[in-house]
């Protein structure tokens, strides 16, 4: 398995999987990218092979100097529970390194990723009903170094 920083050119691979690998869930337009573009050094992907793995694309907070965001992680579901994923975490905490807290959001109909976020060492900070507007509840995830 290889895992380098993503490239602009990773976005097309990516798109094109991303609602099936979310089991038909519409979430392509959750990931624009200028993921791919602005944030490479904080973003990877996964390849077995050249083929695409997975995926983690996230950044440094702009607002607090101690905090990093993981904005979108993606497996392919025949390769889940391979490790994959945490090793795209662990990447992206020592890509981040030193700030001390990183946070993530998740639906809470995703209860896989609640379950594989609270594996690694995440908490659940809490559950906001109105997160993305009125009735689209998340569930704010929090990893402290």
């Amino acid at each position: 398995m290889l895992i380098r920083h993503a490239e602009a050119a990773d976005y097309g691979r990516v798109i094109t999987v991303i609602d099936e690998w979310w089991g038909g869930r519409q979430m392509a337009a959750m990931l624009p990218k200028l993921f791919f573009v602005h944030f490479r050094d904080t973003s990877f992907v996964g390849e077995d092979d050249a083929a695409l793995a997975g995926f983690l694309c996230g950044f440094r907070s702009q607002t607090f100097e101690d905090e990093a965001y993981v904005h979108f992680v993606g497996v392919d579901p025949a390769r889940r529970g391979s490790g994959l994923g945490r090793e795209l975490y662990a990447r992206f905490f020592d890509a981040v390194a030193p700030r001390s807290v990183v946070r993530a959001v998740t639906a809470p109909v995703n209860e896989p990723s609640v379950a594989f976020h609270r594996a690694i060492g995440f908490e659940i900070e809490r559950v906001d009903e109105d997160y993305d507007g009125r009735g689209q509840s998340r569930v704010l995830l929090v990893w402290r170094r």
